[in-house]
């Protein structure tokens, strides 16, 4: 059965490819982009520009129109992204621009629903992407030293961004020529390492702006944390906060590039988490204080699908605690927030764009201040006079314990603590960063069988002990240890990792003899010791095998290794493993930085001394064979001898599996539970769902409570201390058809696929709690009844907006009281001032219906008790069409 959400994605994508079908087809009527030193200029406007990051790799086509839409929903005027040039070019002079690397289409569907679009060429990406962007190839190039003044490194840059330039060109997608590209990025976070680069540094930055300014492309260009950027180019800032930067130029405006609202995660780490308050914080003091262009970094983080993730060792889940989460649902309370902070600033564009110069400053306390933009000099102390027709303020406290009340435009305004409130006709308060009415989301994962399912009171994924399966019949096959095929070779000294592999694979075996004698026996057994295995520094992870036997591991960023081995008399097959988790995807001089192996490799604690082995004869052998025989697509099963798994031959290591499924009912997104295994990667049709790896996070360090004031650091609010840094994994539907579908597993440490579940991921409990003094909808300023009649506002009751996701509806309301309930989502109870009316009031409208509206006013509920300030706390389910039906 076709569900709803199906059908809006239909028609959404239906809509798109109408307005974009043909290269020659425009989004809107040509415009120019220029800017001065107070913003970028569209059409010969100032504009307050608000942008979402999404990079296109990190989802699907199918996925690509929901997400410009829910962006544009949430307030967002232009998407930014990344190019990505591995992705693009993964073989020197081979191109790929197709499925999730088809950014043509990616452009053409911003500019089909209305939005520009900030493209960042880079090339070098940083992005945690693999080798940060760039092409394994590119260092093999001779004399070949990445982001500097040299000549072979800058002919493939230029070449690429040319030809990125050229296509955006052809397929009519710059402003100019009707299409969404108002800003272009050339370089990335380049500052941060260029002196490591001397007088080369410096010579590249120019060649680089001269470059990108010589393809002629009609928009501007930006260098992002790149104080020395030419007068030509806008540097920007990438931060948590930016509000205190300035632009190298006053002919340059404030632009802030990467907003991180959120942080990545390492395998074995703990999950960051930035509270939306603090992050709205920061975007209003932005405002406050200047800019006027910002961007979430990310807006939504998305899946690093196959072999993408950068590092070393960072995860699949590329979420970052994203206003959209990994799956494209939305992050509740953090989007609906954010989507009202945006309105806020939106009212106030017209008084931010009209000052010219310096707001009107004026601090009010010792950690409290606010900043007007106003259409003429207004006296604070005094109510805005009528010849002052455009006035917006904001107020801020710093502060980051007390709430302090403060006197302007002669009214009291109550500041929270470590917040701004906005006010867009210099009176009324319509938005403070402090204070969330937006709904909370608790999402959770079902089984395809709909009787099973969990919660956890943040939104976090656990694990269910009485589970159902994926599949109940496994096949398997062993993956052979060392040198495997006629592709092997035998070379004299340890080679570094990428130079033989080229990251065509994750894997690199290194195999040796070691020859023992009678007396190292004996030796051994007098002394009560065994050899020592030593490696001076090794990454990102090596597995050592002794006569086929797994004997150690060790993970870690160029970490020494000193391992014991049990070793026999005569010849001993020694074989190690090299795995990459992720190419560094961040530093100077990337190009040096390999994987594998460095310095000495020997044996220690033989009879008549060490034996050195970095010069022996070692057989080399890429990848696994299973690899190479693709035993994880559809067509290639017959490349392998299967046989039945046996339960008790689990655990297994380094074991290839495989079953097939049919995809669950609906329209949820899908999320592969791998907790019961160990490390490895995993297809699915064919598709690289990425490597997984259940490392723990540490037990501590997680606060009960998360504090949003003060400054935020990614190790501030972490998340999911003693659980496995991911356990769940993104199968896009797009990869599934109704049944008979191929899961195909690598296995290296030993896991038990019988206990691999398949899961429908969506939100399942809202709440929302709103106070009958909180804030008229933003809605009520651009209505026509109070365009004219501000003083009206005062008279507008607040509103509580309930929402599930597509394709769902309110099923039920367990809980509703208007009145004084206490506790928080999921946990709500009624207080002794209650009005009976609630749960009726409420279930009327919303239930059974996706979204609903309910007015917070003693008109709509009654007074229960007079001369009391009330709040609405609601709780919801929400449930899919599909099941109901």
């Amino acid at each position: 059965m076709v569900g709803l959400a199906t059908i809006y994605g239909v028609i959404v994508a239906l809509a798109a490819a109408v307005l974009w079908a043909g290269a020659s087809a425009a989004f809107f009527e040509p415009f120019n982009v220029s800017y001065d030193h107070r913003a970028i200029i569209i059409g010969g406007k100032r504009r307050m520009l608000i942008s979402a990051g999404i990079h296109y790799p990190r989802a699907t086509p199918d996925m690509w129109p929901g997400l410009i839409a829910k962006s544009k929903e949430g307030g967002a005027d232009v998407i930014q992204t990344y190019v990505f040039w591995n992705g693009h070019e993964p073989i020197r002079n081979q191109y790929n621009f197709e499925g999730r690397y088809d950014i043509v289409k990616f452009a053409k569907l911003i500019g089909s629903q209305g939005l520009y679009l900030h493209l960042r060429i880079g090339p070098y990406v940083c992005a945690e992407w693999n080798f940060g962007g760039f092409p394994v190839w590119l260092r093999d190039i001779p004399d070949i030293v990445f982001r500097t003044k040299n000549k072979p490194f800058e002919d493939e840059m230029q070449k690429f961004v040319k030809k990125i330039v050229d296509m955006m060109k052809q397929e009519n997608l710059f402003s100019w020529q009707g299409g969404p590209i108002i800003l272009l990025q050339i370089e990335n976070e380049y500052g941060n390492i260029e002196g490591r680069y001397g007088q080369g540094g410096k010579e590249y930055v120019k060649w680089a702006a001269d470059m990108a300014l010589s393809l002629d492309t009609g928009v501007p260009w930006v260098m992002c944390r790149q104080s020395d950027a030419p007068e030509t180019i806008i540097d920007s800032c990438n931060a948590f906060y930016c509000d205190g930067f300035r632009p190298n130029s006053y002919r340059k405006p404030a632009l802030w590039t990467e907003d991180w609202n959120g942080w990545y995660a390492s395998w074995g780490g703990r999950v960051p988490h930035r509270p939306v308050k603090d992050n709205a914080f920061a975007v209003a003091r932005f405002f406050q204080r200047g800019g006027s262009f910002h961007n979430y970094y990310m807006f939504f983080g998305g899946t690093n699908f196959g072999r993408t993730a950068g590092g070393p060792l960072q995860t699949t889940s590329y979420d970052y605690d994203a206003p959209i989460d990994e799956y494209g649902l939305l992050a509740q309370p953090k989007w609906g927030h954010l989507k009202d902070l945006h309105a806020a600033i939106k009212l106030c564009e017209p008084a931010l764009v009209a000052v010219d110069g310096a707001p009107q400053y004026l601090k009010l306390g010792s950690m409290q201040e606010a900043h007007i933009y106003s259409s003429g000099f207004v006296d604070t102390r005094k109510s805005i006079p009528q010849n002052v027709s455009i006035c917006s303020a904001f107020l801020a406290n710093i502060d980051e314990r007390k709430t302090v009340t403060v006197q302007i435009f002669g009214g009291s305004y109550s500041l929270p603590p470590w917040s701004v409130s906005i006010l867009p006709d210099c009176k009324h308060v319509v938005f403070n960063t402090a204070k969330v009415a937006t709904q909370t989301s608790i999402k959770t994962v079902e089984s395809a069988s709909p009787s099973f399912s969990n919660t956890t009171g943040t939104g976090d994924i656990i694990l269910y002990d009485k589970d159902t399966y994926i599949s109940k019949t496994w096949m398997t096959f062993q993956e052979p240890i060392g040198a495997w095929g006629d592709n092997s070779f035998t070379y004299q000294g340890i080679l570094e990792h990428l130079n033989v592999t080229k990251d065509i694979s994750d894997y690199l075996w290194y195999s040796t003899r070691i020859n023992i004698t009678d007396e190292d026996i004996t030796f051994w057994e007098e002394k009560g010791i065994y050899p020592l295995l030593t490696i001076d520094k090794t990454r990102d992870v090596v597995r050592i095998f002794v006569n086929g036997h797994l004997s150690a591991s060790q993970v870690g960023n160029w970490v020494p290794v000193k391992e014991p081995i049990h070793l026999v008399h005569g010849s001993n097959d020694l074989v190690l493993l090299s795995e990459t988790v992720g190419l560094q995807n961040y530093g100077a001089f990337l190009e040096k930085d390999g994987a594998g192996f460095r310095g000495q490799i020997k044996v220690s604690g033989l009879k008549n001394g060490d034996i050195d082995l970095s010069d022996a004869l070692w057989t080399y052998q890429v990848g696994l064979k299973g690899e190479l025989a693709k035993l994880y697509t559809p067509e290639n099963q017959e490349s392998a001898d299967w046989i039945d798994v046996q339960p008790d031959s689990i655990p297994s290591s380094f074991s290839w599996y495989k079953t097939t499924f049919d995809a669950p009912e609906g329209d949820d997104p899908i999320a592969l539970d791998l907790g019961s295994m160990g490390k490895g990667q995993a297809w699915v049709n064919g598709h690289g769902i990425g490597r997984y790896w259940t490392l723990v996070a540490p037990k501590n360090g997680c606060p009960d409570y998360c504090d949003y004031r003060g400054a935020y650091h990614e190790n501030k609010c972490t998340t999911n201390c003693g659980l496995p840094t991911q356990s769940w994994y993104h199968v896009p539907r797009e990869w599934l058809q109704a049944s008979n579908n191929l899961l195909v597993i690598f296995e290296e440490t030993g896991g038990n696929p019988l206990k691999i579940s398949l899961r429908v991921h969506s939100t399942v409990t809202i709440c929302a709690r709103v106070w009958e003094t909180d804030y008229p909808p933003l809605s009520t300023w651009s209505h026509p009844n109070f365009v004219n009649h501000k003083n009206l506002i005062d008279e507008v009751a607040p509103e509580m907006h309930l929402r599930c996701d597509e394709g769902h509806v309110i099923s039920a309301i367990t809980f509703a009281s208007y009145g004084t309930p206490s506790g928080s989502c999921q946990k709500f109870s009624q207080g002794k001032c209650h009005a009976a009316s609630s749960l009726s009031v409420v279930t009327e409208a919303c239930q059974g219906r996706n979204n609903c509206t309910v007015t917070v006013s003693n008109r709509t509920f009654g007074d229960p008790c007079r001369r009391t300030t009330k709040a609405l706390a609601v709780e919801a389910t929400c449930t899919s069409i599909t099941r109901q039906i």
